[in-house]
């Protein structure tokens, strides 16, 4: 039933939107090229940027942008910074072509829109928003990931400037409880990175800090990725790599400042206990006994 809901979905969307035709918004080209188009725009982007936000493989975006370079829309070049990526930008014929495609584009929205009534605009812009949002959380990746990385290392910071704006106080990283990169890779531990669209938005580090315990170190989500479910994720698969590890019981700590991680903490089966460390940026601890049902929101 839900599958074919999914599918009845795609068809409507896809025949009303006029992607099934090599004339997509008149311009005598498919609509996958009109999308890269789109993606190049006015600011030009790197190859792997495009394969990444698209989820194309290389084969089929290079006959794509061979396409369009044979057109005279796009041209590509190495990269400035790194002559090892390649650098896609749109010529003057393309900068014109980019006007047509979004004043066409805005053409189809309105026809949309147009012949519904105020209320029901109003439904289906907000049906549209969730599923927009929804559509991204069954994107999100969560993958294991150096935690000396870049990335990593670019979310870790992330987390302490938040943590530092909560608390209103300097964090320092050598007071409490450490969580040093040897500690969070194999067989010490794990660091985990959250990615949509190839991009970071959320990490989640664990740490074996006794025979069969762990502890959760260093989650964060980007703010304007919440509410997507994102942490809910990296603390599940943190879970699923303890058992692995033969883990029993994980614990953590966190401030009073942090409401959500509180009370996605207690909704995952952690209970509070005494503390089992000297953190001082910490107010409440917790643990869980891996298998522990998560308790009933």
């Amino acid at each position: 039933m839900q599958i074919d809901a999914v599918r009845r979905f795609n068809r409507a969307v896809t025949r009303r939107i006029g992607v099934l035709t090599d004339n997509y918004l008149g311009r005598d080209r498919p609509w996958a090229e009109s999308r890269l188009i789109f993606e190049v725009g006015r600011d030009g982007a790197d190859v792997r940027t495009l394969r990444e936000r698209l989820a194309l493989d290389s084969g089929y975006l290079s006959r794509l942008l061979r396409s369009l370079e044979a057109q005279g829309l796009v041209a590509s070049q190495a990269a400035k910074h790194d002559a090892r990526v390649r650098r896609v930008s749109l010529t003057a014929k393309g900068i014109r072509e980019w006007k047509v495609l979004e004043a066409r584009s805005d053409d189809i929205a309105s026809m949309l829109l147009a012949p519904l009534s105020d209320a029901q605009r109003q439904r289906l812009l907000d049906a549209m928003a969730d599923v927009a949002r929804l559509l991204s959380a069954s994107a999100v990746t969560v993958e294991p990931a150096d935690p000396a990385g870049a990335e990593a290392r670019a979310c870790i910071d992330a987390y302490v400037q938040e943590l530092e704006q909560r608390l209103g106080i300097a964090f320092d990283p050598t007071r409490g409880p450490t969580a040093k990169a040897d500690e969070l890779t194999p067989p010490n531990g794990i660091f985990l990175l959250a990615r949509l669209d190839g991009v970071p938005i959320g990490c989640i580090g664990l740490k074996v800090i006794g025979k069969g315990v762990g502890e959760i170190k260093r989650m964060w989500v980007d703010p304007t990725c919440r509410g997507l479910g994102v942490a809910r994720r990296l603390l599940a698969a943190a879970e699923t790599h303890a058992a692995e590890m033969a883990l029993r019981r994980l614990r953590l700590d966190t401030s009073n400042r942090q409401e959500e991680a509180l009370s996605l903490y207690r909704h995952s089966g952690y209970r509070e206990i005494a503390p089992y460390n000297d953190n001082p940026y910490a107010s409440y601890w917790f643990e869980k006994r891996l298998g522990t049902k998560r308790t009933p929101a």
